[in-house]
């Protein structure tokens, strides 16, 4: 009975710790899109090294993911719509995922 029970504590340990993976992508994400509309506005400080070292990070970690929908959704005029069905898509698939690893 023991067995069983630190098996089902260690499911949801794994559970939560990949739930929380796929939340931290998800702000990383958003705060890509938000920081990169904020320094498309201007309001991007001249010769700051800290700006562009957070939005290569930001970059870097979120444009292979996002690549892959802006191959299929097209931009409407100036908006992408891409982050919002990436985002969407990795919500579900995270919490199906970690219903999985539930059991």
């Amino acid at each position: 009975m023991s067995e069983v029970l630190v098996l089902a504590t260690v499911r949801d340990d794994v559970a939560d710790f990949v739930g929380a993976l796929f939340l931290v992508y998800g702000v990383i994400i958003f705060l890509y899109v938000l920081t990169s509309l904020i320094f498309a506005l201007g309001v991007r400080p001249p010769y700051a090294r800290w700006s562009d070292v957070v939005l290569g990070f930001l970059r870097d970690v979120s444009e292979p993911y996002l690549r892959i929908f802006r191959r299929f959704i097209p931009m409407i005029g100036p908006l992408d719509l891409s982050p919002i069905v990436a985002l969407i898509l990795l919500q579900i698939v995270g919490g199906i995922v970690v219903r999985l690893i539930q059991g």
